[in-house]
């Protein structure tokens, strides 16, 4: 085995995220998400920040408009304008890069359609949850996912958890049941806020999968076709959802629908672009600047006011997360490709 085959083989071990069981060659998999990084990073962590801070505003920005709607329009359609209308934005943002070639280039679209379906999913389930709980406990519950992601993980691909892990997942573990103990508590599942936490919940579980299978991807497949083939894929899913009660938008709605894409697709471009100017560690404390973002809004919008028990909730969640971010920077796992084609939401 020459050095370099040698080395790959090291970090793939390191990992233990399952790429082994790839019918793909190990070299040429990690090469080629090596390359990717180094070809789109230089080190900028004040631009990094500030486009970070920049797409987690718009991110709020589309759930609250999202929430603003949902008393009108059903779930699936929401789906259908935030995925379609992201669309132009991205080819236009990969026409610009000279990427267009790589967004339309797929090796694995039976990955990219599994992809699309647990994304949908969570997406769908999200935009439900948003209409039934205020904007800040949606954004407090959805801090979960790097947990429950860490869990799937040595469920599923048998990534090893040691002790400082693990501490995170039941600090975190315990964090979202103190989010969660006021609506389910009760025991009153017909309660609309109890079904909007059910359902925020398993969108969180879902969107720990999107991250899983995300992880497998990025080793043979460029950013720009994750980002691509998810919203044509979404818009395509979503379109199922048609006999169920999709209603024709009166302007004001229809503009706020439409909105609602483009600023994804915005923000999912300035999420994607702050990974090639710092890694994955660095930018990964600015997610819980959405909390922030959501109070604001949820206040200004919606005349919503988080409570203490939640505020005690995601503050829990969100130093498990931490725990999580400083023990994987520790250990050298960069997680920064995944996360960069993902959006809170899906």
């Amino acid at each position: 085995m020459q050095r370099g085959d040698g080395w790959v083989q090291r970090c793939v071990t390191l990992d233990k995220a399952g790429w082994e069981n790839q019918p793909v060659a190990l070299s040429d998999a990690w090469a080629q998400g090596l390359r990717m990084v180094k070809s789109l990073t230089s080190h900028q962590p004040g631009r990094a920040i500030a486009l970070k801070l920049a797409a987690i505003a718009l991110f709020t920005g589309l759930a609250a408009i999202i929430k603003a709607t949902s008393d009108v329009v059903p779930a699936g359609e929401a789906v259908f304008f935030r995925s379609f209308f992201a669309i132009p934005v991205i080819l236009i943002w990969l026409t610009l890069r000279g990427e267009l070639l790589h967004g339309l280039k797929t090796n694995r679209p039976g990955g990219h359609f599994l992809r699309g379906i647990l994304g949908t999913t969570a997406m769908g389930m999200t935009f439900m949850g948003l209409g039934m709980l205020p904007l800040p406990e949606v954004t407090a519950i959805g801090y979960a996912t790097p947990i429950f992601t860490l869990i799937l993980a040595a469920v599923l691909l048998g990534e090893r958890i040691r002790l400082i892990r693990i501490s995170a997942v039941t600090i975190g573990l315990v964090g979202v049941l103190v989010m969660l103990w006021p609506r389910l508590g009760s025991g009153n599942l017909g309660d609309t806020a109890t079904l909007g936490a059910i359902l925020i919940l398993i969108a969180t579980v879902a969107r720990g999968l999107v991250q899983i299978h995300i992880r497998r991807m990025v080793m043979t497949e460029h950013t720009a076709a994750i980002v691509f083939y998810f919203s044509l894929t979404a818009s395509l899913l979503s379109l199922c959802t048609l006999p169920f009660g999709w209603v024709w938008p009166d302007p004001t709605t229809l503009v706020l629908l439409i909105s609602a894409g483009l600023v994804g697709g915005v923000a999912q471009i300035l999420v994607t672009s702050s990974y090639r100017f710092a890694p994955a560690s660095m930018l990964a404390p600015y997610d819980y600047s959405s909390m922030l973002f959501a109070i604001l809004l949820g206040y200004i919008w919606f005349n919503e006011l988080p409570t203490l028990v939640m505020l005690i909730g995601s503050g829990l969640v969100i130093a498990g997360n931490v725990l999580v971010i400083w023990r994987e920077s520790r250990l050298g796992l960069e997680r920064g490709m995944a996360r960069s084609v993902t959006d809170p939401k899906a």
